[in-house]
């Protein structure tokens, strides 16, 4: 039961194999006995949880069934305000921060029938790529008894579901934070175009950049969220006159004469020679299944792959998003958050006008660039995570493996690509690797599109850890 996909679930529901009630109380059952090794949650909900899976069962027992979201259980990420409950966003200094409503996502899938177990922790104020949390300590990859990388900052809810204790979870993604983790704990995550999701009552990063979306069990879970999610919300200008897509209709159509890339270059050279296998090999899974793939290395991907323009710019935003808490909780932080909010307090205005310029004329260039193309490909990450202690052993090497981890991320966030990561393979170490499918903005039904035709004649994402490690 604890590794079954959304669709599996809703099946299951369905027929009365288990009712929503059933379900929520062996997953609470599950991570009871799993969080004090795995700490992926910061907080929990019970009695919101087994209220809302009861008035799920008796929806369904009154003949209305809301869609295939119904009755099932997720988690969010601790940027998200639930209400009742804190927005801590991985800071022990903000474990007072109770919020007074739900965020419009999760009134949305609330609205879909689906069931609120708890959120997940982050990365301290989410400003974080490889998980690494120094205040209430950092998520245990399920793939390994030795610690190992998450992944961040959305680290939690990629061990939520890499270690069955939920079928879904949302996260953000400003720099990579939906789709490193989803590669370093072998699930999928879609990282939706900005603009897409409503972020209002969401811990902001930077603005710019911030993306809210689903990490999931595959892309047809992820899809299916994706559509409760999305649309024009009053609450975020960002989704001012967007349309909603009808991405799951489209889910099946296959990937015939379809056009994906490689997009060699600074996107594959720095990547470990068994993460350019295993993309590779799945690039040959869709050319069998009737994608055209080729190598393409375009410049305008080249320019964003060399600029500084994201990573200044979100430490500007950054800055002016938690001027507040860096000024009041100073010595309380994390020293490596706050000298990267520092970082961002020095930007002048001059540079950081220079640098909208430059976002904006990258943003421009890349549509015509993509024209004729689907689909780019690449690693989500240059390799496998790592040891936890490796990476942390000095502050050299936290920045050296953070900078590697966010880097084909990066690009994306730059250029308001929409993406998804999916599980691909497995490095030496055993744990796993990722591919990146992006495509120009507001497109997800093209990743998606690919993502579940990848994983229909795959089963890297079927593949789960052995926990017994974690169970004793």
């Amino acid at each position: 039961m604890h590794f079954r996909t959304i669709a599996e679930h809703a099946a299951a529901l369905r027929t009365g194999e288990y009712s929503s009630v059933e379900l929520t109380r062996a997953l609470l059952e599950r991570i009871d006995k799993l969080e004090p090794r795995l700490n992926a949650f910061s907080a929990l909900c019970p009695e919101r949880a087994l209220s809302e899976a009861e008035r799920a069962d008796a929806q369904r027992r009154a003949g209305t069934d809301l869609c295939i979201l119904h009755g099932i259980p997720y988690a969010a990420k601790d940027l998200i305000d639930v209400e009742g409950m804190p927005t801590a966003a991985g800071a022990s200094f903000l474990a007072d921060n109770v919020r007074p409503r739900d965020a419009t996502v999760i009134r949305r899938l609330a609205d879909a029938g689906m069931v609120l177990l708890g959120k997940t922790n982050v990365v301290q104020l989410a400003y974080g790529g490889i998980g690494i949390n120094h205040d209430i300590g950092t998520p245990h990859n399920p793939w390994h008894e030795r610690p190992h990388l998450p992944g961040g900052s959305s680290g939690g809810s990629a061990v939520s579901i890499a270690g069955g204790l939920v079928p879904m979870a949302l996260g953000s993604d400003t720099g990579g934070s939906v789709r490193m983790p989803s590669t370093y704990c072998g699930v999928t995550g879609l990282k939706t175009t900005v603009g897409q999701i409503s972020r209002a009552d969401v811990f902001a990063l930077a603005w710019s950049f911030d993306s809210i979306g689903p990490l999931a069990r595959s892309a047809e879970d992820a899809a299916h969220v994706y559509e409760s999610l999305q649309g024009a919300s009053p609450d975020d200008a960002a989704t001012a006159g967007r349309p909603r897509h009808d991405v799951c209709s489209l889910l099946n159509e296959g990937v015939r004469a379809m056009r994906v890339a490689f997009a060699t270059g600074p996107g594959f050279d720095s990547s470990t020679a068994e993460a350019v296998n295993a993309v590779q090999a799945a690039g040959a899974v869709l050319r069998d299944l009737g994608a055209e793939v080729e190598d393409v290395d375009l410049p305008e991907i080249r320019r964003a792959f060399e600029s500084e323009a994201l990573r200044r710019i979100m430490g500007a935003q950054s800055w002016i998003a938690n001027r507040e808490i860096y000024e009041k909780h100073h010595d309380e932080m994390d020293p490596i958050v706050a000298d990267r909010l520092a970082m961002g307090r020095d930007i002048t205005s001059e540079q950081y006008l220079l640098l909208q310029r430059e976002m904006v004329r990258l943003r421009n260039e890349i549509e015509p660039a993509m024209s004729g193309i689907d689909a780019l490909l690449m690693p989500t990450t240059v390799g496998a995570a790592a040891p936890v202690e490796e990476v942390d052993a000095t502050l050299d090497s936290y920045f050296e493996f953070n900078l590697a981890a966010v880097r084909n991320c990066h690009v994306g966030n730059l250029l308001n690509l929409c993406a998804v990561s999916v599980p691909c393979g497995f490095g030496g170490n055993g744990l796993p690797l990722g591919m990146m499918i992006y495509a120009l903005p507001f497109r997800e039904e093209i990743v998606l599109r690919l993502a579940h035709a990848y994983q229909k004649a795959t089963d890297w994402h079927r593949i789960t850890p052995d926990l017994t490690w974690a169970e004793t």
